[in-house]
């Protein structure tokens, strides 16, 4: 019989490891933690929790519900207040300069959205855990030099946003930034899973993020915070190249939103229009053909859904472009350059679990390959 070999369900910190160690251990599936590095301290990434192959369906489906999750406590303000708080919206920084060009865009949203910015760094804390697979008894005791490196860490991060809200600040007295709340928050462990849980807690309007753009090789997408947020985020989520042309909210006119002619689709961009009401959008419906799919069938579909946007949104400009999968980004890039798209729209509803983990979204492939912004709408 063939052996059921272990493989990675996620990578956390210990403490959050730990927490879903033990949920999956009470549904009777065997986990194990595993050192990224078994002997220097985690510096850069988590620790690993894996499972045997054949858990990996009953798995998923526990960790996609998150709520392993619910068994932290909020470490702001209770629950019960969040019905009288003010809109947010969300800006991980990381400090590098296309997560602050994000900041930019961010007030200029919550300006316009009456809604306050917090600005998030998720910073990684070495954490000394068993230097043996499988002995939970043995530790690596950190010497005097890893506790002042660690120290040292910790006391630049905090300079780092201090200094970050004293530039906001000044550039809101020089009128550079709207006059909108901001407040810092900084949080320990993985970026993505943070930003995920604040998500999740606060539901702000709008993410908005920077991301290094294109060129970027297919094996960078992996470890990608802002693609990793993209298709989990229960919010929308605004991603911003660091080589795109600043604009602000006011300034989008013309969007490409992508269409699989499906009623998802037609919720998705509802949502986008009641969301940025004040704008008033030059639309261009993209479909990807597939090479399963028949032209005429799509045509039939396409038809329907040019009388149905007529109908219902008078006062928009329509346009549709079919294009095929093969040559994707190489039209697309074509059409966005000849029609001066201004944002990249497309809907990330939650597809088969495992289509997602093996076949990246064209939101993920876009986000690397462009430099123009791309609006992922739930």
């Amino acid at each position: 019989m063939e052996e059921d070999k272990l493989i990675t369900l996620a990578i956390l910190t210990y403490s959050k490891a730990q927490i879903l160690k033990s949920v999956l251990e009470s549904e009777g599936i065997e986990s194990y933690i595993h050192n990224v590095n078994l002997i220097q301290p985690v510096i850069s990434s988590g620790v690993r929790v894996r499972i045997k192959e054949s858990d990996l369906p009953r798995a998923l489906k526990i960790i996609e519900s998150s709520s392993w999750l619910s068994t932290e406590v909020l470490d702001e303000k209770s629950a019960d207040s969040k019905s009288e708080e003010v809109p947010k919206v969300l800006v991980p920084v990381d400090f590098s300069n296309y997560s602050l060009k994000a900041c930019d865009f961010g007030f200029d949203v919550a300006s316009r959205m009456h809604a306050e910015v917090v600005l998030l760094h998720v910073h990684f804390t070495p954490i000394y855990i068993p230097t043996l697979q499988y002995d939970t008894e043995n530790y690596h005791i950190p010497s005097a030099h890893d506790a002042t490196t660690i120290r040292g860490m910790i006391e630049n991060v905090n300079k780092q946003l201090n200094q970050l809200s004293k530039d906001v600040a000044e550039k809101i007295e020089k009128g550079e930034y709207p006059n909108v709340k901001y407040t810092c928050v900084l949080r320990e462990g993985i970026p993505e899973e943070e930003i995920l849980y604040y998500i999740r807690q606060e539901k702000p309007l709008i993410v908005v993020m920077g991301t290094r753009g294109e060129h970027q090789k297919d094996l960078d997408l992996i470890g990608s915070v802002t693609a990793e947020v993209i298709e989990r985020s229960r919010s929308f989520v605004y991603a911003i190249p660091e080589n795109a042309p600043k604009k602000s909210l006011k300034d989008i006119r013309k969007i490409a939103m992508f269409t699989s002619f499906d009623q998802r689709d037609l919720i998705a961009f509802d949502s986008l229009i009641t969301t940025f009401k004040d704008n008033q959008f030059e639309v261009s419906f993209i479909h990807v053909n597939s090479h399963e799919e028949k032209r005429t069938w799509n045509e039939i579909k396409l038809a329907g859904i040019k009388e149905y946007f007529k109908k219902q949104y008078p006062q928009l400009e329509f346009t549709y472009l079919n294009i095929d999968e093969e040559h994707l980004l190489g039209n697309l890039d074509k059409f966005v350059q000849d029609n001066g798209i201004d944002v990249i729209c497309t809907s990330n509803y939650r597809r088969n679990i495992f289509a997602r983990l093996f076949n990246p979204s064209i939101a993920r492939k876009m986000l690397f390959h462009s430099n123009t912004p791309i609006l992922i709408i739930k």
